[in-house]
């Protein structure tokens, strides 16, 4: 338990609430026009959708689905597509603009979008959830495309529900349109490192921080909440290049070592679902207990709103990198600023997704597919850039990591849409 005592629980905060506060912090340090904040606290459009599925028994099952575009003044509308009982259409206009802010920070010529299904993938056989894609493909067809909105993996889908989206799309088109998604297999006009993209640059992220704190990654202590394709990946490289990995999770729980993990060892979640509580470790802690480990660097890659008014004063890492999308409230975010623990906010750390979904729609527009090794590389040099580009903020600024990226990100949004003014 917390000394904070967990006697007054943070209400939720959701995911919309947090961007447009973040939004509010950093147009506080630019002069912008105020029109221009306005238009950026709601999205352009929200979609619903009703997606009716014929079920393995023959019952038909009709399910909701949402797609929220928030902006689009710099490009197309790209964002993942999650099926979760959870998806709302709140989290889809929250998530959409962080979407915005991420691809922004990251100079590329994207918008914000994401959008989902209320359904429990694990309640679906294989025959179903394709069904319920292709399905959910054809609902959203007039408000999708390869220069309008590129949907792409999220939580509960994946490369094959991808390929899946892309082939009923295309069916449609009456031509193959590989560029409508990201996140597709190789063979089939994917990008090879997508799939690890998000975990591999929480890793680049998480040395520079290192570095620019001056902690050597051979001395460096971390801890990773969640084990699947952002936590396992950022976990692979930082114990590949020295970092000492001394505890990971999964929906289960947490093992810890002090010593550090064998992390090539443990099985990732798509290797084997929920295997990290069987593997041998000295400790096995809760994922609430992870949180508060003893360490230099905490990584929550797991889920939204972990860190919060009633833990927030118990972490005890110098820095926290967030690889998940929201997982620190705006009250966690104030009591670790007192308490000098610097956050790397999520729409620059785990941005190698949209990153490299880009270098895949590039390859599907030029009909050219990149080897992994420039794929890597590509990334590694617009994670650099990024990271400068934030850090040249933070310091002229004195502001913390998470405003100098909004402000980098929203200044030039709000050029863009300056710019290009207002129409008619």
């Amino acid at each position: 338990m917390s000394s904070t005592g967990k006697q007054k629980e943070e209400e939720p905060e959701t995911a919309a609430e947090t961007a447009r506060r973040q939004l509010e912090r950093a147009a506080a340090h630019l002069d912008v026009d105020r029109g221009i904040i306005e238009r950026l606290k709601h999205p352009d459009q929200v979609h619903r959708v009703s997606v009716p599925l014929e079920r393995d028994d023959g019952e038909t099952d009709v399910f909701t689905g949402y797609r929220a575009q928030h902006d689009s003044v710099r490009g197309p509308f790209k964002g993942g597509m999650r099926y979760h009982p959870g998806v709302t259409e709140e989290e889809c206009t929250g998530l959409s603009m962080w979407m915005t802010w991420k691809c922004a920070v990251m100079n590329l010529p994207f918008g914000g979008a994401k959008g989902g299904i209320v359904v429990n993938p694990k309640e679906l056989s294989s025959e179903e959830k394709e069904r319920l894609t292709r399905r959910f493909a054809e609902e959203l067809r007039d408000f999708i495309g390869p220069m309008h909105d590129i949907p792409a993996p999220d939580m509960g889908t994946d490369a094959q529900t991808m390929a899946w989206f892309m082939d009923a799309y295309s069916m449609q088109e009456g031509e193959t349109q590989p560029g409508v998604v990201t996140g597709k297999p190789p063979v089939v006009g994917g990008s090879y490192g997508r799939e690890e993209s998000p975990g591999r640059s929480v890793a680049i992220i998480t040395r520079e921080a290192c570095d620019y704190y001056d902690y050597p990654l051979e001395d460096t202590s971390v801890a990773i909440q969640g084990f699947g394709s952002v936590g396992a990946n950022a976990a692979l490289a930082l114990h590949e290049w020295g970092a000492n990995v001394v505890a990971v999770s999964d929906v289960n729980g947490a093992i810890y070592d002090p010593d550090g993990l064998n992390i090539d060892e443990i099985p990732t979640h798509e290797e084997e679902p929920e295997a990290v509580t069987t593997f041998d470790a000295p400790q096995h802690v809760s994922n609430d207990e992870l949180l508060e480990l003893d360490v230099d660097v905490l990584i929550p890659a797991a889920i939204g709103n972990v860190l919060t008014e009633s833990n927030a004063h118990e972490v005890k890492a110098d820095i926290v990198v967030e690889g998940a999308n929201g997982p620190t409230t705006t009250t966690a975010d104030e009591i670790m600023k007192k308490r000098g623990i610097n956050v790397i906010p999520d729409i620059l750390a785990n941005a190698g997704g949209v990153t490299v979904s880009y270098f895949e729609w590039l390859q599907d527009i030029n009909r050219r597919q990149w080897s992994l090794e420039r794929v890597n590389e590509e990334l590694e040099s617009e994670m650099l850039d990024a990271w400068n580009d934030v850090r040249a903020e933070v310091e002229e600024r004195d502001v913390t990591w998470r405003d100098a990226a909004y402000i980098v990100g929203l200044s030039r949004i709000a050029e863009a849409h300056q710019v290009r003014g207002l129409w008619p």
